[in-house]
């Protein structure tokens, strides 16, 4: 197949362009912005693959987007493109509306256009996935899981506006007919993670010997899936899923936020030993303020995609983490790059609102 990737340069899109290209051979062609999460060194062991093309544009430019799907007349779009992190979401929504609500807009018009160009077979196979996050679904108690059916209750702007661009998607299906898929994920990590994200951003400072800031007493309960795996079932969900059905993606992996640091704080201690001055890296924590709107747990039920496309995780999170760890502490001189803007900042310090 022909795939057109949408943000095929960042975190999860380029873990899903690799797997498409190297593991799975179809040729496909990633389009990104190349914002400040955007990296094509993420795709650089792709340099000079044939099947693999990339094109610098914007989705929020819908004649430029048009062109991409006129030059390489896709089998299939796979839509990760969007603003992710909460944080920047707090502290300037707007680009977050742009890109999530406006760009996908943009993505599924210019994959309606196309579609319509195709022959018969090539019309009828056509798919569009749009990946999308379990964020949308709000903030559960202590006890359940995210189902495909959930009601949807966004807390930040993030959220709010990738549940926007879920009810697009399914819209454009069942108004005009597009074969849409979408698929929600629990958190993400991995190597390749802008370290913006809390794993990347726990490594990374604990590395440097600087402070490890933890939200409120960390207690908010996060779900983690290991990107590759997540990579995977996307693939599985293009191909074998159901057209205008959901599949929740999950890795069954629940941790308490202060409890996932010190996992990490551990393996740093095992991997490169105390930071100077310090019996262990769990020292360096400090707790501060919590974000605004913090949902308290996300938790994924995947049991759906597990029992209909037969897709299971393969990395466990003790396995996942610690080839984490071990990526960041040999990639240094990636994340150095990656930093250059400054980001390991904290973001998201907007007031609550009375």
């Amino acid at each position: 197949m022909r795939i057109l990737v949408t943000g095929g340069a960042g975190f999860i899109g380029s873990a899903v362009v690799r797997h498409l290209v190297r593991d799975l051979g179809h040729t496909v062609v990633t389009v990104d912005k190349l914002t400040y999460a955007g990296n094509l060194e993420s795709l650089a062991m792709l340099d000079g693959d044939d099947r693999h093309a990339f094109e610098q544009v914007d989705i929020c430019d819908g004649e430029a987007l048009a062109g991409v799907f006129r030059r390489h007349e896709p089998d299939a779009v796979m839509h990760l493109a969007a603003e992710s992190h909460v944080d920047r979401s707090i502290d300037g929504p707007a680009a977050f509306l742009e890109t999530n609500v406006v760009g996908t807009y943009n993505v599924l018009e210019a994959a309606r256009a196309h579609r319509e160009r195709l022959a018969a077979e090539a019309h009828d196979a056509f798919r569009v996935l749009h990946v999308s996050t379990d964020e949308v679904y709000g903030s559960l108690g202590d006890t359940g899981l995210f189902v495909e059916t959930t009601p949807y209750d966004p807390s930040s702007p993030y959220s709010a506006t990738k549940a926007a661009s879920d009810h697009l998607a399914r819209a454009w299906h069942r108004t005009f007919g597009l074969p849409v898929l979408v698929t929600n994920c629990s958190n993400n990590y991995g190597p390749y993670q802008y370290p913006e994200k809390l794993i990347p951003v726990v490594i990374n400072r604990a590395l440097r010997g600087q402070s490890i800031p933890v939200y409120g007493a960390g207690d908010n309960v996060r779900d983690w899936l290991y990107v590759d795996d997540h990579a995977r079932a996307l693939a599985t969900v293009l191909t074998e899923g159901r057209v205008g059905e959901t599949y929740n993606v999950g890795g069954s992996a629940e941790r308490r936020n202060i409890d996932l640091v010190r996992t990490l704080c551990a393996l740093l201690d095992e991997t490169v030993g105390a930071p100077d001055g310090l019996d262990r890296h769990e020292d360096l924590v400090t707790f501060v303020t919590d974000r605004p709107g913090h949902d308290h747990r996300y938790a994924i039920d995947a049991s759906k995609i597990e029992r209909e496309l037969g897709w299971t995780r393969e990395e466990t999170f003790e396995s996942g983490l610690r080839q984490t760890v071990e990526w960041y502490v040999e990639n240094q001189g990636w994340c150095e790059r990656a930093l250059a803007d400054g980001s390991l900042d904290r973001l998201g310090t907007a007031t609550p609102a009375a």
